[in-house]
Order: C-alpha cells, then sequence, then structure tokens
C-alpha cells in the first residue's frame, strides 16, 4: 500500500510570503492529546517561533483520563482531578490558560468500612467512636510494634504501609481498598507505589495534622482549585490555544506505527479512527505520551527481542464509571468516599455537585459517579451498560446513600488503561524499555502512560515542560522528576528549581529516597 508522506504544513492563515520569511520551520509531532501532550504543544509553541507543534490524539477528546465527559448535560470527570500543586511553573500554567474560570473548594471525603462512615483525613474522636476504645487500643500498640521493630525490607506496599502505620491499621483501612483498585495481593504490590502517592505520611504525622490543623501532605489538602465546567475545560483551553496560535490538534487520528532509522525516528504512520486512508507524518522531534508498551511493539523496524518482552511485562489497572442521575438535589457533601467494604464492588463514589454545580445542568437533582476497577474483558468489563446501572444502584441503595431517591437516568463510560500497575515485574521491565528509549536522539516519552508512572497531572505537566526544553538545547533526564517531592522531603536549593517563579528558571529534577517516616 503506498502511504502518502505529510511533510509540513501551513501555520495558521499566514501566506507564503510570510512563511518564507519566518524560515523553514522545524515540525515536532506529539503523540496523544492529554495534559502531557498539550502541555508539551503549547510550551514549544509558546517558546520557539520555530517549532510548529502537531499534536495527534487518537479519540475525539482532549484531556486523556483528565478529560470531562457529557451525558445529556450533566458533565462527569473522569477519576476525579483535584487542581494543586506545589510546582510554581505548572500553576502559573493553569492560571495563564484558564485565567478566570476556577472554583475554589472545600476538600471532603470519607471512608465507608464496617458499616460506618470515617472521616478521611484522620480525625482522632471519629475513628475512636467507630472503632471503639478495645479495637483503637489494639491500633496503637501494633503501630509501637512495628516502630520498635520495623521490616527491614520494604519489597512490597505491605511492607511499607505496615512499616508506618501498624500491621492492624494496614490491615483494616489499606488492604481491602488497594487489592480492590489493582486486584492483586498487597504483596504483590511494589513498595514504589507507595513511595509515589503516600510519600511520608504515617500514623504519628496523620494524627497531628488532625489535632494541630498542620498539613504538608498533599494526599490530604483541605482545599483545592477546579475548573467549573470540569478539568477538560482546562485541556480545552490548551487546544484553543495551539490551534489559535498556528499549531495543530489532529482528532481522531491514531499512531499506529513508529518509524526509525537507528535511533531517530523519522515518521509516524497515521490512522483515521473515522476512516480514511494512512498517512505518514515526518518530524524532527517527536514526543509521546501514548502508553509506553504500545510505542515499544509499534516501532517499525520492530524493537529488540529483549525490549519487545519487556513490554509484554508491564500491565494496566483498567477503570469504568457508572453515573447515575437522582431526583435529589442533596445526597451528601463529600466530593468522594472511599468504598473500603468488600460486600460491594464499587471502589469509590464521587458527588459532582461538590466538585462544581456548573456540572449539573438540574439544581432538583444529584449527578453520582460510582467508579469500578477492573481488567479490560473480565467479568465486570463485559456487563451490559444496563447491567451495570442496575448494579450501581443496588450497591448505592445498600450503602444506604440515597434513601427511597428516585435514580432517573445514568451512563457508562469506560476507560481503558487507567492506571500502570506496580507489580513485581515493572521495575525491571521498565528499566529495560528505558534503557532502549534513552538511545533515542529525537524521541521522548512523557506522562503517566508515556513513562508508565502513577502520577498526578502536574507531574504530567513537568516532564512535558522538561521535553521543551530539551529540544530547546537544554539537558534534563525526565526520568528523574518525582514532583512529589516538595510535598513531603527536604529539598536544598539545588532541587528548589522545581518549584522555582517562573519557567525561565532551570528545572533541575534529582532522584531522592522515600523518606522513613
Amino acid at each position: 500500500m503506498n502511504i502518502p508522506v505529510e511533510l509540513g504544513s501551513m501555520r495558521g492563515t499566514e501566506s507564503v510570503a510570510e512563511a518564507s520569511q519566518r524560515g523553514p520551520q522545524l515540525q515536532v509531532a506529539i503523540i496523544g492529546g492529554g495534559p502531557a501532550g498539550l502541555t508539551a504543544a503549547y510550551e514549544l509553541q509558546k517558546h520557539s517561533p520555530v517549532h510548529h507543534p502537531i499534536v495527534l490524539e487518537e479519540s475525539d477528546m482532549v484531556g486523556g483520563i483528565a478529560r470531562t465527559e457529557a451525558y445529556k448535560g450533566y458533565r462527569y470527570d473522569i477519576g476525579g482531578h483535584r487542581f494543586f500543586t506545589k510546582v510554581r511553573a505548572v500553576e502559573a500554567l493553569w492560571k495563564e490558560v484558564l485565567p478566570n474560570d476556577f472554583l475554589t473548594r472545600p476538600r471532603m471525603s470519607r471512608i465507608y468500612y464496617r458499616d460506618k462512615y470515617y472521616a478521611y483525613p484522620l480525625k482522632p474522636m471519629n475513628a475512636l467512636l467507630n472503632m471503639g476504645l478495645y479495637e483503637s487500643v489494639r491500633i496503637m500498640l501494633s503501630y509501637a510494634k512495628w516502630r520498635l521493630r520495623p521490616s527491614q525490607i520494604e519489597a512490597t506496599l505491605e511492607q511499607w504501609v505496615t512499616n508506618r502505620f501498624g500491621g492492624r491499621l494496614f490491615w483494616h483501612f489499606f488492604k481491602s481498598y488497594t487489592e480492590k483498585v489493582w486486584g492483586i495481593p498487597c504483596d504483590e504490590i511494589r513498595a514504589d507505589w507507595a513511595a509515589q502517592r503516600i510519600k511520608n505520611l504515617s500514623l504519628r504525622k496523620a494524627i497531628w495534622n488532625a489535632l494541630s490543623g498542620a498539613n504538608d501532605t498533599t494526599s490530604l489538602i483541605e482545599e483545592f482549585e477546579y475548573p467549573r465546567l470540569g478539568p477538560g475545560m482546562m485541556w480545552e483551553a490548551f487546544r484553543d490555544r495551539i490551534v489559535s496560535g498556528g499549531g495543530e490538534v489532529r482528532m481522531k487520528q491514531r499512531v499506529c506505527q513508529i518509524h526509525r532509522d537507528g535511533y531517530k525516528v523519522t515518521a509516524v504512520e497515521v490512522a483515521h479512527e473515522d476512516g480514511g486512508d494512512r498517512y505518514q507524518l515526518s518530524a524532527d522531534q517527536f514526543i509521546s505520551s501514548m502508553p509506553i508498551t504500545a510505542l515499544v511493539e509499534n516501532m517499525v523496524p520492530p524493537a529488540p527481542a529483549e525490549v519487545l518482552e519487556a513490554a509484554t511485562k508491564l500491565k494496566y489497572r483498567d477503570f469504568l464509571i457508572v453515573t447515575l442521575i437522582i431526583k435529589k438535589r442533596d445526597l451528601f457533601p463529600d466530593n468522594w468516599i472511599y468504598i473500603h467494604s468488600p460486600d460491594v464492588k464499587v471502589g469509590r463514589i464521587q458527588n459532582f455537585r461538590s466538585w462544581s454545580e456548573e456540572m449539573l445542568p438540574d439544581t432538583e437533582h444529584s449527578s453520582i459517579g460510582m467508579e469500578y476497577f477492573c481488567n479490560e474483558g473480565d467479568e465486570l468489563w463485559r456487563l451490559t451498560n444496563a447491567e451495570l446501572l442496575a448494579q450501581a444502584e443496588a450497591e448505592l441503595r445498600k450503602l444506604n446513600l440515597v434513601g427511597d431517591a428516585e435514580v432517573v437516568d445514568g451512563t457508562v463510560i469506560r476507560q481503558p488503561k487507567a492506571y500502570p500497575v506496580y507489580d513485581g515485574e515493572y521495575q525491571e521491565a521498565l528499566e529495560t524499555i528505558r534503557s532502549w528509549l534513552d538511545r533515542f536522539s529525537n524521541l521522548q516519552p512523557v506522562g503517566r502512560n508515556g513513562m508508565h508512572r502513577y502520577n498526578n497531572q502536574d507531574h504530567s505537566m513537568l516532564t512535558a515542560m522538561l521535553s521543551v526544553k530539551n529540544i530547546l538545547g537544554e539537558s534534563h533526564d525526565i526520568w528523574a522528576v518525582n514532583v512529589e517531592q516538595d510535598y513531603h522531603e527536604e529539598v536544598d536549593s539545588s532541587e528548589r528549581s522545581l518549584v522555582g517563579p517562573s519557567y525561565g528558571e532551570r528545572l533541575q529534577p534529582t532522584r531522592v529516597a522515600a523518606e522513613m517516616a
């Protein structure tokens, strides 16, 4: 099959004369229109007049898992996205792109466990009353035991959490929910996941935060900012600015092959998701936020056998959200509730009115998102939408969250490859892939799936910002970025640039070991 080769395109509506005066363009192909891909395109366009970004997004929406879906006027956040960061360059970018549409929201969440609701973050009296004096004493004794004689090995999530919270609290509040989310035992989940998501939080610190009001742990922030129409509003604004500035965001364009000449990518082959001939897009630089497994598996000529084998060992956890529209205004005040109970399959419940009332078209109705963690193709994933809606309503009533209020409508949103899995094989496999990709002169993986790292929007954006700086002549190890370090750890002056006040300051990430709480 003859595949047409596209060598470039004009910016906006500029004339041939204007283009010739500006000189030849350096084209940058960006795979994926999520937070990382859009940030890379916007920053490249803003800081370089000679680079022309082309974003290739396989779906019909920008934002990736941070998009906002809509159904009959109701808007849905896929997973819940709080806009909070201590990386000032990222925060400044949010405000630059979406200056007038943020709401400041109070954070409220609870844990449902053993037919009771626990405040989260921890409130000692609430926990004491719910657990009872006898069990609370056992928790504290277990905590003391593991503080005095911690496990000397912290290879698994179970060991990491138990060292910080004690075995009893791990068993009550971490084991059931974590295994529901990941679908594998806690002793098969690597400690890296906890180090990435929980950091230096400990029982001692949690109690001190609850009593003193102090809080330096990101996962326990008390308020956050949120776009009034959901997180997708941010990424739609990024898209619009890129296009208005002369860049391109091509929708329903799936990258199906990455052509290379040794360790230099020469072009990507693109398929139209709604039909049409494939074409090849040549570029000078390539930035990829597609799943790193797909990046490797679609190389032409093929990647080495050991790299392809490593790609098969990286796994993902998939996710679906069942949304229910309920004929009652106020159900509960939480942004979301974590469901630790094994009696129901739902893992977390979002209340979209608590994120933003503008996400609901009817002020007399509520909009709920029932989140289920699963694997694509398993029994839960294969249920029909009607079956999932019925199950979600039954579980919501079992949890006694809606009383006798009528469920009037709903829909199902499925998200494959939502979370990279940190199992026993992933570290070695990822290192093999990374070592090979590091040899490429014009290819940079960024973002959550692009790097197989469970991170937040700000981390994904920061990797993209550094990739642009690399294209413009600087030298940064994107893999060394750990955007959470300033939240949880002491950082010296050389690392402080991660949270510097402007993009112009050098961002110099370094590897920092997780603090032992």
